[in-house]
Formats: C-alpha cells, structure tokens, sequence
C-alpha cells in the first residue's frame, strides 16, 4: 500500500480515537493489537524519522510471551529458528528453545499497511499532554488516549548498567554452515565489561553479527565495534563480501531503583507512559519485545480508552514488575558490581550450565522461588564478600544522588 504524506499545517485539530507519540516497538504492537480488537478506531502514529521501527532487530524466545501474543504477533515474525548456541572459554551449548526474530523493515511494513496516511513520519512532538498534541511545526492533535513511548526518560530514582552494541547484516562470499542463531559468543577478548558476539543466520550467505558489551557507561565507539565484527567474521572464516546495512543500540539495565519516586517525578497532565518510558523492559537481557506486546494486551482490554485510564493501568504494571523482578536487579549488581570487568563471563557461564527449562523461565522473567534458590547455589562466580556487598539498592541509589 502506497505511503501518503500527512497532513499539511493548518489551524485546525486534528482528531482521533488514539495518539501514539514516537514509533517504535512498543507503539506499533499497541496500534497492531488495537486494531485488531476495535477495527474502527482512528489511530494515529507521531514518529519523527521516515520509517516506523527506525533501524532495528527484535527478537524473543517462543517461551517469553503466550500463544495468544503468539497468534497477533505471527504476522511480524521474519524468522524462527529451532533452538541456538551458546559459547564461553569453558562451556558451550545448543538449547532447543525456538527463537524468533521482527525486523524494522518488516515492523515497517505491516503497521504502515495499517495505519496508511495515520502513520504520520517525518514529525517531531513538541508538546505531548494528556488530551492534545502540539508538533513543532505548530499542528495540533488531539485524542482521547494518548500514550508517550519516545524511549526511556533519564531520572535518578533509577541505577542502571547499559548493555550497547553494533550490529552489521552482511552479505558472505560463501555460505557460514551455521543452522542456528549464536546468542551469545563469549570465547572473545573481554573488553568493556562482559562482551559477547551476537549472530544470527538470516540466509545461507548473510548474518547479522552484533558485537556487545555489557557495561558501565553507555558511549558507543562505533569503530571500534565495527572493526571488532569484521575481526571476528575473519576468525570464523567468513569473507564479507557486502555490508548491507547497521544497526545499533544502548539498551538500560535495571540495577536499582525506586519506582514510587520515579512515577511521581511524572509531569502533571502527562500522557500516558509506555515502553521504555514506564521501565517495562527484561532487568537483564534489556530485551522488550515481551512486555510491549502485554502492553499492547493491556491498552486493548481497556473499558474505556482514555489517558487517565492508561496510565493507571500501565503505571500499575511498571510498579508491580519492577517489585516482582528484584531478584534481576540482585543478579545484575553482581555482575556490574561484585565481578571485574574482564571476569564477567564467569556469571553467564556458570549459568548457562543449569537446567534449560530454568533457562526458560529466566528470560521469560518467570523465574520460581526454587530458580533463584538454584541459581545462587554452589561456589559463586564472583566474590562472596562483594556478593554481599550487593544486596542492598541503596547504596547505588545513594550514589545516583550524590552525582547529581
């Protein structure tokens, strides 16, 4: 379906039943799952670049989300594999849990044939309120619902670690042999935290490789990635014979936070938060494909769509998985806090030695009171004494406000 431009200024509101401000993941799963439930609702896309999705891959694991987000979401999904490798210094591993993976362009595709002229691209939100929109070219809009998923707002009720990367889909000379994805490839040089290569067989001469760094800060040296993956293609014995595009991201993750404080620091009369914005991503993994398709679920089963009434209920959803998944943050403060750097990979390796369906369950954020129990068995990857140290979010939370 052929694009059309939006609407030329003018003085007039425009109307909808829902304002989606910013174009992302979270944003297109709500238009996806809103249409399908109400097909004669007017919804309208505010995204600033030209394409829905900008440059990205979304993947999850088959066990992350329920058959019902499976069945809506099965239009998206431009491949699926059965199972994927893991590889440390010491341990390496294939589980069968299938993975499945969403391109930008496909995202794209599909909200854009949706939502036709109502994908509004190339527009920047100035002023984003609960009933109204102003743009910066001075147009106005205006809707009962309107969410805010423009990425995560910095605060300092949260402490975060950044897990960043650079991702290159190339064209090989010949084929990899690979049958599956390789999540994480921690046979590599440590450096800038716990660092891993991320590659995924999109056909039988191209890969998507990722370099990523677990790590303190959140600057990217996109150089220096770019040549470590082409180092890396060379070790594998992969000859590029095309770069066909990049990617790159700095995803948050969760160390501490109080998020009573960080909900009130909200601006009165605000949209509704969703996304990255409301702290609904994996503490972990940073993945957030999961919980944007169970926003998505939750804005659709609304009784009444409108802003007060999303941002309760999502409000509601961030507290109680922020409480319900401490247990990660404790995880990821030993692994930023209590392990060198250079000695990180130690704790994904140990972990990847458990049973596959606690493995499951871990990046499902479904982990049982028995998981975390088995998880912290045994001699510890990482010093006791600065385990201990780790127990607490208040230390962290402490430093936040002394920086500032």
């Amino acid at each position: 379906m052929a694009r059309q431009p939006p609407p030329q200024p003018s003085a007039d509101v425009t109307y909808a039943d829902v304002l989606l401000v910013g174009g992302g993941l979270t944003s297109s799963l709500i238009a996806l799952r809103l249409r399908r439930a109400r097909p004669t609702l007017r919804i309208i896309l505010l995204e600033r670049e030209q394409r829905i999705g900008g440059e990205h891959t979304w993947c999850h694991f088959a066990t992350d989300v329920s058959a019902e987000i499976a069945d809506w979401l099965a239009p998206l999904i431009v491949t699926a594999w059965a199972g994927y490798e893991v590889r440390f210094p010491g341990h390496a591993r294939t589980l069968p849990t299938s993975y499945r993976a969403i391109t930008s362009a496909r995202l794209d595709s599909v909200v854009g044939a949706l939502l036709g002229p109502d994908a509004w691209l190339g527009v920047e939100a100035a002023e984003v309120k609960a009933e109204r929109v102003r743009l910066a070219d001075g147009r106005r809009l205006a809707a009962p619902l309107i969410i805010d998923a423009r990425g995560p707002r910095r605060s300092l009720r949260l402490a975060l670690g950044w897990q960043k990367f650079l991702g290159r889909e190339v064209r090989l000379a010949a084929p990899h042999g690979l049958e599956r994805p390789i999540v994480m490839d921690a046979t590599v040089a440590q450096l800038d935290g716990y660092r891993f290569l991320y590659v995924l067989p999109i056909a039988p001469d191209r890969l998507l490789i990722e370099d990523t760094r677990y790590s303190d800060g959140p600057a990217l040296d996109r150089p220096a990635l770019s040549a470590a993956i082409d180092a890396y293609a060379a070790r594998q014995g992969w000859s590029i014979a095309a770069v066909e595009r990049e990617e790159d991201g700095v995803l948050p993750i969760a160390l501490a936070g109080d998020i009573d404080a960080y909900w009130d620091e909200q601006t009165p009369g605000a949209a509704a938060d969703a996304g990255l914005r409301a702290a609904l991503f994996h503490p972990t993994t940073g993945y957030s494909l999961p919980d944007a398709a169970r926003q998505a679920e939750l804005v659709a089963a609304l009784p009444e769509l409108t802003t007060a009434a999303a941002r309760a209920a999502l409000v509601a959803l961030s507290k109680a998985e922020w409480r319900r998944r401490g247990y990660y943050r404790l995880l990821n403060r030993m692994l930023f806090r209590a392990a060198p750097p250079d000695q990180r990979y130690r704790v994904l390796e140990r972990f990847y030695r458990l049973p596959h369906p606690l493995v499951e369950r871990f990046y499902a954020a479904r982990l049982t009171f028995a998981d975390k129990a088995r998880i912290l068995m045994g001699k510890p990857p990482v010093p006791i004494a600065a385990a201990l140290a780790c127990l607490s979010e208040a230390p962290l939370l402490a430093e936040r406000a002394a920086a500032a």
